[in-house]
């Protein structure tokens, strides 16, 4: 393929050796040979056949025929190798086109086409004019096929004006890759013809806009769909579910409105007629449908087939005969018609059947019946759906639009019954509770109300003849409604719960929580991990099942992987160098006959049974070994201790007469346990006294010396003093065997014993080993409970062994696995903490490294104590071999793995001299933060645990036994493994960063940029296998001019600086078109390797444990599920690591803990809808990029772009499991305005997620009950939110209605009414959507399950009394906002929420800003209505009702006004409350302008915050000004109340009320313009004419009170009636702002809003000031706030007030 010039020689050397590791991890796969040359012919068929099955699909689709000829024989195999090659080429120069996959599939069958005439003789061209390969010169595929296209990508990107321009009026990826759906993509030709209808393009520029860029004339049309703005989208894509309540909530009113009437309503034969109205509103939502269908594709018409506007038209025709011929019928069912059905009943006259109807019903239920039918048959539909024949297209054509995407979707049986069930059994208790406790309660109050007559109001009734009291009926029924339609939401989430909880449980997840129930199993873990990671054929574990020795090749590989583990956790410094020995295991129990397992399960075990052994009265042996091997652990001890100190003793003494000595002691102990005399034979009173001395002893050998003469003498009286206490104090026979070895050596030369020994000893590390281990045993003696004492390490630990319990695929062997890739997305976030940001202090005099010794304190002492490294002795030689890395002499340093860099402080070879005290701060601040330093160190495990399963798989027993640490690497045989490990681990691991910016970086000046450039450079050196990827820009001479070039470049690092391993040139700036993330990731996707790859986030982290899982996940990938499919996308668990921050970020990590747990677990069984959510994911990679890559780019609409590649995997017949056996580190946001960002930018994805195809395809192609769980766990949550705060305001505002009009009086004064207390019952009924509490269960459940649920519950009180609901309620108001905001009129944006330690002081001023509009206006409005509420229906109404009532609602104001104080670090300190009171003063009275950021300038912020308006569209503007109209209501309603009114229900009060508000703003008018006009030069002018309206005032209030009857109630009831037709007034004329700037009254608008701002904050901020007077309000919300802090004895008081010790940092 080189040999045409056409491609980039950089992307055919990349793309060569992608295909060589594809082929070459395939084929090594399951061959038993390890030396072969050829390549499988059936390995590059199954290579071709996943690469080429969209292609081939996509072929069978449009009825094209496949350009994959391929002769027989011995070309075969060649010409297969150059498809696959040419497909590779094409997408990896394809740049921003990888988004478009059928793009890619039309390139390539136009040039493969061709390759095969040039390749295989046959050169007459079918297609198109001949391709001249030569003539066209070097790279011409990016010149000629990739600039056109990308061309036409930007043109479009730049109509999308940053976001700020319709979806409608600009093509994204999709609607150009749709292009290539139809037949029509071959006008465009080969070679492509520019002139083709899809690359003209309206891009005219008109010259007095070219410096906007703004693109006129007539525009292209969308394809397919158009994502308008409107809520009616939620409607269309999921149409039978709206139908399916509204008829649902229909019925069940008819049926309670009868029960009163009737006992057996159900076989009333008018109750069953009156039911099947329904019918009737089902035609006219179907009507609705198919205008809908109409009106909202109506931009795309253009696009369409011919068919396909004729389907919608058609359908359109009969939604609308139905909608004629239902209600015409069903009037000639009843009889004595009146009214409107008088009406129908005539237009029916001529069809005397009364049965009519019903026929009708019939016939109109007959598709419903074949797509229940077919739903029953889920492969029958599946198979309809996929058929690309004609005939049955044809067929298929009414009920599904013709589109290459979304066809038989549909599960298999068991799948579909078990999702089926869930939702029948949902819907039967929903529709049942809705009945019985929302609708069934309200029908007698409704029937009462409706019979009642009321004469007089309280206002001037516009329609005082209205029948019924049809608005009081309005306002009771709209909020319950709103719960019916809301309520589902909370029946999933216990539903969800429950069912969640029972597969958790069957998953075996909790089984091992405690150390305590850690230490119960331990026995089982090696051969569990040995049945789980270690690949073993079934053959050659039957044939070993009951051989000693393979067990203890087992336990042995067992603790090769725990040790490794176990150090990981030591330099990670969640463990001590104590707790490191206590866990530790030996690799080799040859030289002892019992299991050695790790000292902190024997510990104490040898102090007790010393004790037992010692108080032990009776005279057989017997009783006292039952004891013993009562305890099995104890049992191993006594044996370990035994036979080690046997064995340490022998070694270390030169003279065989007295190793003798020590054999004939042994031969005693043994010979009398045989002959159960040893109880007699040994005295157990002496063991204490033998115990310490030992202890001493053992002391003595880690202790340091200098003095070697010292030293051995020493060590030979201790020795001597052993024996003897052996001999005297133990055994009764002591001195025949003293006796015994001296007449066998009797003609020795007399000398005294145990004189000569080997010292050298000390110096091995092996023997060191068993030293340090048997002082454990005999002197550790407190519960093995507290080891390792850090609550991570701790469940790192019980995590990783409950794993092992768990159903996972067996290991392959390392050669047999997946090769895989890891991805990382990066862009300025940190790399390493700086010194100078680790000591940067905040204005508490707080810097990030103090505040982290304190959160963290254990950790910090163990970092310490690594990096001080003793000159010799004990603690070194015990580590020296432990802390020994494999390093190969021939590469020396360059050849370190991450392990042997990390361990670089700990190796005493090293000491801390190489590394800079600064650096290894640097470095453990970065690990305990979200920084690129610790996600590329986890995910760097991955490679470390390949080479030790490498070990494991290949190394033979003496290897295994000696240990992974103990190899001698000089050893040939060794040496080979060691390379066949590293190469092995090359090919089946990549790790790629794609680090968009560094190429910036390297060039850039600036410090930060300088800084992340180096940082990133010494991860590559430390790291030699890590790649980074960026785009490089350069300025090139092209044919005499200087242009932009782009490449995308892939680096490593080099001996001191980075080198470059591929360059391959763009078409233009990738990252302009969509999406920053996607679109980094896009352009380095093409360096990643394998058939796998797992995207994670740059805040994620990765553990040695977990990574050593990585090859059971990915036999996932290889599993069947129900038939044919494979997985596409492995969905994994996560653990949120930055829970012990504060209670917010304990909270969000709850809150994010059981969505990816217990929500992600049902999503996928048995929901079926699990997608992909940004998270550690494993994808099908080979599936995916042949599908438009790992997530989709168009801007603004793919936001959330990582759900997107779900949504595109599903729709592209994907299959999405999820696994919880593995966990992946990931960092969430941990301060109050961090998290409210993330929030508002999930809550604006959401919103576009509403508008997207993918979510109209899938609701509409989905069938009903799938359809409803991919509702209610993506954007029906997020609807639902919004719907429960407007049941809120509908509740309120129906209330004001009847307060203020005197409605609610009048009902409550009847008599009727009064008596019965059914209205009471009936406003009870809306304190209902409280229940919004239960949304925690999940939380509770997932911990209940993985932690026991007492401390479920229990975290669920102290969740409670921190304030968690006050958290969550703020948060639904968040997703509210947003979300209401972006389907209204966009304005949906990337918001970084920064990933730093927050426990800052967030000042008044910005957190006004950022929740004013969200929170603070919508609370204050609540706020008023039930003022309102309270004070105009006090006199007839009890408070307990009231309070009952409005409860709900008094708790989301309080939250929604004050949660960002309470969680705010020193919220309530009275300094930091004064200083947030002159900053919010400046910046209100700071004057805007260009350049002037939000932050400094109330005009500049209030700008932006109209910054939606700007750019909605006349729906958008008339829908706000229609929303803001409701807060008329209260100066309509109050004026009437005001005494001064004396009761008049005349309009004119009405309107004399509007004239007094003229006068007002006028008065501020003047005033405005007279400070502007004489302010300066006429002060006295200005002083005279406040003084002329202060006396005017003062003369019209005084008439006012004497006259008019005005008193001091009515002053502040004029108040609550003239504020919100002011904000009225501001919120229309906002809307309305080109039409005032005009006139040029704007200026007066912003001044009033800015008194309204003015207002608003000083109300908000009064309570704040008030509670900071307290000294203790302040102390009691550090404890609030810093809970989980205090509980581990942490003063965080003294962080927050600044007091530190400063000598503590140093």
């Amino acid at each position: 393929m080189a040999c045409f010039t056409l491609w980039f020689s950089g992307n055919v050397a990349n793309q060569r050796e992608h295909l060589i590791l594809l082929l070459a991890n395939m084929d090594v796969r399951n061959k038993n040979l390890q030396d072969y040359e050829l390549l499988d012919n059936h390995t590059v068929q199954k290579l071709m056949d996943k690469i080429f099955k969209n292609y081939q699909s996509w072929c069978k689709y449009l009825h094209f025929t496949q350009n994959l000829e391929c002769p027989w024989g011995d070309r075969r195999q060649q010409s297969q190798l150059l498809y696959i090659g040419l497909y590779l080429l094409i997408w990896g120069e394809a740049s921003n086109i990888r988004f478009m996959p059928e793009c890619i599939c039309y390139i390539y069958h136009r040039m493969a086409h061709e390759m095969y005439g040039t390749v295989f003789g046959n050169v007459e061209h079918v297609i198109g004019g001949a391709y001249q390969t030569a003539a066209q010169g070097d790279e011409s595929f990016l010149r000629d096929v990739v600039t056109p296209i990308y061309e036409v990508l930007r043109k479009e990107a730049r109509r999308n004006k940053s976001g700020k321009a319709s979806h409608s009026e600009w093509r994204n990826y999709d609607d150009l890759n749709e292009y290539f759906w139809t037949k029509r993509c071959l006008k465009l030709g080969w070679p492509l013809d520019r002139k083709a209808d899809f690359f003209v393009h309206s891009d005219v520029i008109k010259p007095e806009n070219k410096g906007n860029n703004q693109a006129v004339g007539k525009r292209k049309p969308k394809t397919n769909f158009v994502e308008l703005r409107t809520f009616w989208h939620l409607f269309r894509s999921f149409d039978r579910m709206w139908i399916f309540f509204i008829m649902a909530l229909q019925a069940m009113i008819i049926i309670a409105w009868h029960q009163r009437l009737t006992s057996n309503v159900l076989f009333d034969e008018d109750v069953v007629r009156s039911v099947l109205s329904i019918f009737i509103t089902a035609a006219i939502l179907n009507f609705l449908r198919a205008v809908l269908d109409i009106v909202l594709s109506f931009n795309a018409w253009r696009s369409l087939k011919f068919t396909q506007i004729l389907r919608y038209l058609l359908k359109f025709a009969i939604a609308a005969f139905w909608l004629v011929v239902m209600p015409v019928t069903y009037s000639r069912s009843i009889q004595n018609p009146s009214g409107i059905m008088r009406f129908f009943n005539n237009l029916g006259a001529d069809w005397q059947s009364q049965s009519l109807y019903n026929y009708c019903i019939a016939i109109y239920l007959i598709p419903n019946m074949l797509a229940a039918l077919l739903f029953l048959f889920p492969f029958l539909r599946r198979s309809l759906e996929r058929s690309n024949w004609r005939i049955i297209n044809m067929l298929m054509w009414w009920s599904q639009p013709k589109l290459y995407v979304g066809r038989g979707m549909h599960e298999d049986m068991f799948s579909l019954l078990k999702y089926t069930l869930f939702w029948i059994t949902l819907l039967i208790s929903k529709l049942a509770f809705s009945y019985y406790v929302e609708i069934m309660p309200l029908i007698e109050p409704t029937q009462t109300i409706m019979n009642l007559t009321v004469s007089s109001y309280d206002w001037h009734e516009f329609f005082p003849n209205v029948t019924h009291n049809i608005a009081v009926v309005i306002a009771i029924w709209a909020p319950v409604v709103l719960v019916y339609f809301t309520d589902t939401q909370i029946w999933y989430a216990i539903f969800s719960t429950v069912i969640g909880g029972i597969y958790g449980a069957f998953s075996h997840l909790g089984e091992i929580r405690t150390l305590g129930m850690l230490r119960a199993r331990f026995e089982s873990v090696p051969s569990a991990f040995s049945k789980r990671l270690v690949p073993y054929s079934k053959e050659e574990a039957k044939q070993h099942q009951w051989d000693d020795t393979w067990e203890r090749i087992n336990i042995a590989k067992f603790s090769q992987m725990w040790n490794e583990f176990i150090l990981s956790m030591r330099n990670e410094d969640l463990i001590s160098h104590r707790e490191k020995n206590l866990l530790l295991m030996p690799y080799s129990s040859s030289d002892v006959s019992v299991v050695q397992w790790p000292p902190f399960l024997l510990a104490s075990k040898i102090p007790i049974a010393l004790d037992m052994a010692k108080d032990f009265r009776e005279k057989e042996d017997a009783d006292l070994f039952k004891k013993i091997k009562n305890d099995d652990f104890m049992y191993f001890a006594i044996i370990e201790c035994y036979e080690t100190l046997r064995d340490l003793l022998l070694d270390l003494l030169l003279d065989d007469g007295d190793k003798k000595i020590i054999w004939q002691i042994c031969e005693e102990v043994e010979s009398s346990i045989q002959r159960r005399r040893f109880l007699r034979d040994f005295k157990m009173s002496g063991l204490p006294l033998l115990s310490d001395k030992l202890d001493k002893f053992l002391d003595l050998l880690m202790a340091d010396y200098e003095d070697a003469q010292l030293y051995r003498s020493q060590v030979i009286n201790m020795l001597q003093d052993i024996i003897e206490i052996i001999i005297q104090d133990v055994m009764n026979n002591g001195h025949e065997v003293l006796e015994k070895t001296h007449s066998l050596h009797h003609d020795e030369k007399r000398e005294q014993k145990f004189e000569r020994v080997k010292i050298d000893l000390l110096q091995s590390g092996s023997w060191m080993e068993k030293v340090v281990r048997l002082h454990l045993l005999l002197t550790v003696k407190e519960s093995a409970i507290n080891v390792p004492m850090n609550l991570e390490a701790r469940r790192r630990i019980t995590f990783f062994a409950n794993s092992l319990f768990m159903i996972m695929p067996s290991a392959p062997k390392v050669r047999n696995m997946l090769s895989f890739s890891v991805l990382t997305p990066y862009y300025k976030e940190p790399v390493l903490y700086s010194t100078e940001e680790l000591n940067k202090e905040n204005e508490d005099g707080i810097s990030t490294l103090f505040y982290l010794q304190k959160i963290y304190p254990d950790e910090w002492n163990n970092y310490l104590e690594r990096i001080t490294v003793p000159k010799h002795g004990s603690d070194n030689k015990d580590r020296s071999e432990l802390d020994r890395q494999w390093v190969d002499p021939k590469h020396g340093s360059d050849n370190k793995d991450r392990s042997e860099l990390d361990r670089q402080s700990v190796d005493p070879k090293h000491g801390s001299a190489n590394k800079d005290r600064s650096e290894l701060d640097r470095q453990w601040v970065s690990y305990r933060g979200q920084t690129l330093a610790r996600t590329v160190r986890g995910m760097m495990y991955y490679r470390e645990t390949l080479e030790l399963q490498c070990f494991l798989d290949f190394a033979d027993d003496n290897a295994i036994f000696g240990g992974y640490r103990a190899i001698d690497i000089n050893h040939r045989d060794y040496r080979i493994l060691k390379e066949k490990a590293q190469a092995l681990a090359d090919m089946k691991f990549t790790y790629v960063v794609s680090c968009q910016v560094y190429g910036v970086q390297k060039k850039s000046s600036d410090a930060q940029d300088r800084s992340c450039y180096v940082n990133i450079l010494n991860l590559m050196l430390k790291y030699p296998s890590l790649r980074v990827a960026y785009i490089d820009e350069r300025e090139e001479t092209i044919d005499g001019k200087t242009e932009k070039v782009y490449y995308s470049v892939l680096v490593k690092g080099g001996e001191k600086l980075d080198e470059e391993i591929y360059r391959i040139r763009l078409p233009g700036p990738p990252t302009e078109i969509g999406e920053g993330k996607p679109e980094n990731q896009n352009h380095a996707i093409i360096f990643t390797r394998g058939e796998a790859l797992q995207t994670i986030d740059m805040n994620q982290d990765n553990y040695f444990e977990e990574a050593f899982k990585m090859r059971n996940v990915l036999e996932e990938l290889l599993k069947t599920h129900h038939g044919q499919r494979m997985p596409t996308i492995l969905g994994l668990r996560e653990h949120i690591f930055t829970g012990s921050v504060s209670s917010l970020a304990w909270f969000m990590s709850n809150q994010e803990t059981s969505f990816v747990t217990i929500g992600q677990r049902i999503l996928a069984n048995p929901l079926r809808v699990r997608f992909h959510y940004g998270h550690p994911d494993i994808f099908d990679r080979i599936f995916h990029l042949t599908r438009g890559g790992m997530s989709k780019a168009s801007k603004t609409i793919n936001l959330s772009e990582d759900i997107f590649s779900g949504y595109n995997s599903t729709l592209r017949r994907g299959y999405v499991t999820h696994h919880e056996y593995i966990q992946v580190g990931k960092g969430r946001d941990v301060g109050m305005n961090q998290i409210s960002l993330f929030e508002a930018k999930v809550a604006n994805g959401n919103g576009e997620q509403t508008l997207s195809r993918d979510v109209y395809r899938l609701g509409r192609q989905f069938d009903f009950y799938r359809m409803l769980s991919f509702y209610f766990t993506t954007v029906g949550f997020y609807f639902s939110s919004m719907v429960t705060v407007l049941t809120v305001y509908v509740f309120l505002y129906g209330r004001v209605y009847m307060v203020l009009s005197g409605l609610e009086k009048r009902i409550l004064d009847d008599p009727s009414i009064h008596q019965s207390k059914v209205l009471e019952e009936a406003l009870a009924t809306q304190s209902f959507f409280q229940l919004g509490l239960l949304l925690v269960l999940p939380m509770v459940m997932e911990i209940g399950l993985e932690r026991g649920f007492r401390s479920a519950i229990g975290d669920f009180i102290v969740m409670q009394l921190q304030l968690a609901s006050v958290f969550f309620t703020f948060q639904l108001g968040t997703k509210a906002h947003y979300y209401g905001r972006t389907l209204l009129h966009g304005g949906s944006k990337y918001r970084a929420t920064g990933r730093g330690f927050v426990v800052f002081h967030a000042k008044f001023g910005d957190n006004y800003r950022m929740y004013s509009r969200s929170h603070f206006v919508k609370g204050l409005e609540l706020f008023m209505m039930l003022i309102v509420y309270e004070v105009y229906g006090h006199s007839y109404r009890s408070s307990s009702l009231y309070f009952f009532i409005t409860f709900s609602m008094w708790f989301l104001v309080a939250s929604w006004l004050f949660a960002p104080f309470v969680f705010n670090p020193s919220g309530f300190e009275w300094q930091k409350t004064v200083d947030d009171w002159t900053d919010w003063k400046r910046w209100m009275g700071n004057r805007g302008g260009i350049g002037i950021s939000p932050d400094k300038s109330w005009e500049s912020w209030w700008n932006e915050e109209q910054e939606h308006l700007k750019y909605t569209n006349l729906r958008g503007r008339v829908l706000e000004i229609a929303l803001s109209l409701r807060f008329f209501i209260y100066q309509y309603g109050i004026v009437y109340q005001l005494k001064i009114s004396h009761g008049s229900k005349n309009i004119l009060v009405y309107g004399l009320s509007w004239f007094v508000m003229a006068t007002v703003l006028l008065v501020l008018k003047m005033v405005s313009m007279g400070r502007r006009k004489f302010g300066t030069d006429f002060q006295l002018m200005f002083r005279i004419l406040k003084a002329l309206l202060f006396l005017g005032f003062v003369s019209v209030m005084t008439v006012l009170f004497v006259v008019c009857g005005l008193v001091v109630s009515d002053i502040f009831a004029a108040i609550l009636a003239f504020m919100p037709t002011g904000w009225a007034l501001i919120l229309i004329a906002q809307a309305c702002r080109p039409c005032l700037k005009g006139i040029g009254i704007w200026d007066s608008v912003r001044e009033l809003s800015r008194a309204y701002e003015a207002i608003m904050g000083l109300v908000i901020f009064t309570p704040v000031v008030v509670l900071s007077w307290f000294p203790f309000v302040s102390e009691f919300q550090a404890r609030l706030l810093f809970n989980q802090a205090f509980s581990r004895g942490l003063q965080i008081s003294m962080i927050l007030a600044g007091k530190k010790d400063k000598p503590s940092s140093t």
